[in-house]
């Protein structure tokens, strides 16, 4: 689908159509030997370095905002760029994150009931790495982290009445991020009215409205899409769901839920049947990242929320995102050996 979604885009930029393909292609065997490997290693070894790997993840982070180190793509300094290849610092973020707060939760599960014991220390953490990644700036990988990160902790038994109030600040916060940056409040006009400005902040969602709608039972046909050809831009990373809408119509848009599905199915029930608290966490953890982010993609690509720039997990180009949704299952396969489910 990549190769679908791309190939006349890059033909158009690099006179190579399966630029983009090939790229991917890299990454994909890439992450198929590191999940392998991960699959292998025991998980308890991240409960030891946790502290390292967190630390490790915040210098990157820091270090990717200096002019000169980090390089601009899409308007965002957010990338370590090596030749045509780029690496994307605050997507191993979330894995570290995870792995941090699972061992912090499982060292501190006596102290969640409490507030100031418990719940806001590792809060801090949290948020220091929510402003580190909103300087890049990158709102939607941001939001999977947190998102993913309250969860975790919401399911430690921290009392729902914080989150009731801890919610409503947060909303508060994110209203001020939005007004802090015009283009922000732009893509809110443009989801609650993509109309208002067809030509600009609505044109993403409205080309892939039009990708989605008339795709029917079975779509246009494989390589058939017309959206790609420069109607929707780089249709082969964020919106490519609509791409395969439109080629493969409800029948492809079925296989890929029921795809996500089951990964958040198996990955759940490792969470429940694992024996360790930590490795509880971990799972539950790396699977709802998964999830999170796909579910986010796929409001975005049908207009229910406004476009976050969030990819869609093992489908959308990008080789950062690849290697983390793969990093992701080869520990979660771990859990599962080391705990014989």
């Amino acid at each position: 689908m990549i190769y679908s979604a791309s190939f006349v885009w890059a033909e158009y930029k690099f006179n190579d159509p399966y630029k983009f393909a090939k790229m991917q292609g890299i990454f994909l065997i890439v992450g198929i030997f590191i999940m392998y490997a991960l699959s292998k290693f025991d998980y308890h070894n991240y409960y030891k370095y946790a502290n390292v790997i967190v630390l490790i993840c915040a210098i990157l982070l820091i270090l990717v905002l200096i002019p000169g180190i980090g390089s601009i793509r899409n308007g965002s300094r957010s990338w370590f760029g090596i030749g045509s290849l780029g690496i994307q610092p605050s997507e191993f973020a979330k894995i570290g994150l995870i792995i941090y707060v699972s061992k912090y939760l499982t060292n501190n599960n006596k102290y969640m009931k409490s507030i100031i014991k418990g719940v806001l220390p590792i809060l801090g953490v949290i948020g220091f790495f929510f402003l580190i990644i909103m300087l890049e700036p990158d709102f939607g990988t941001a939001m999977v982290i947190l998102i993913t990160l309250v969860v975790l902790i919401f399911i430690s038994g921290v009392k729902i009445s914080f989150f009731v109030k801890i919610g409503l600040f947060g909303l508060l916060g994110i209203v001020g991020i939005i007004i802090a940056a015009p283009y922000r409040m732009k893509r809110i006009v443009s989801f609650l009215n993509p109309w208002s400005d067809p030509l600009g902040s609505g044109y993403q969602i409205i080309q892939s409205l039009y990708a989605i709608g008339p795709a029917g039972l079975l779509g246009q046909g494989f390589l058939k899409s017309r959206q790609k050809y420069f109607y929707l831009p780089e249709p082969q990373t964020d919106f490519i769901f609509s791409i395969i809408s439109e080629e493969l119509g409800f029948l492809g848009v079925l296989i890929v839920s029921l795809f996500f599905i089951l990964i958040f199915y198996l990955g759940i029930s490792t969470s429940l049947k694992c024996k360790d608290l930590f490795g509880k966490y971990l799972a539950f953890g790396l699977t709802f990242g998964l999830i999170i982010q796909s579910i986010l993609n796929l409001m975005v690509v049908v207009g229910l929320i406004p476009v976050t720039g969030v990819t869609l997990p093992f489908l959308s180009y990008g080789g950062s995102s690849l290697l983390v949704s793969m990093i992701s299952i080869g520990i979660i396969l771990n859990v599962i050996k080391c705990n014989n489910i």
